[in-house]
């Protein structure tokens, strides 16, 4: 994580967590020109947009006080979603034993993007079973994980 993200994170945990929420991921990014301060949170049986606005309008003062971010930008709380982005070591804890979509940057047996159920998770390193069996896939090796869910 970068030192914003860190910072605001930071900041945001309690606020979030006095809300009954918990904090699943902070983002910082430059799209189309514009800065964005991302902050995505969870709690059992979803998030709604009632939710992401008390988180908002609680923790935007705090943001001005505190001012970690040197750039303006936009300020986005939203739910990590159905097919949620995994890059903590939380995140692949909690979903063991579900199934989870790997992306990588190289093809492997012609393959870029492989779906099956996290078996393990170690160091950035993942196992998953899959119909062909197992695949391990360290950090370097993929671009992304998300749970998968299908619709």
């Amino acid at each position: 994580m970068s030192k914003v993200t860190d910072a605001v994170a930071a900041l945001a945990e309690p606020v979030v967590g006095a809300l009954g929420l918990t904090l699943w991921d902070v983002e910082y990014v430059r799209e189309a020109g514009s800065y964005y301060l991302r902050l995505y949170v969870d709690k059992e049986g979803g998030v709604g947009i009632d939710d992401c606005e008390n988180v908002s309008r609680a923790l935007d003062p705090i943001l001005d006080e505190k001012d970690p971010v040197p750039d303006s930008y936009v300020f986005e709380v939203s739910s990590p979603g159905l097919e949620r982005s995994l890059r903590k070591p939380a995140h692949f804890e909690r979903y063991l034993g579900e199934k989870i979509t790997v992306k990588l940057f190289t093809p492997r047996n012609g393959r870029r993007e492989f779906v099956g159920v996290l078996k393990s998770y170690e160091d950035g390193a993942l196992v998953l079973e899959t119909p062909e069996g197992e695949e391990r896939f360290e950090k370097k090796d993929y671009s992304s994980a998300r749970v998968y869910f299908e619709f």
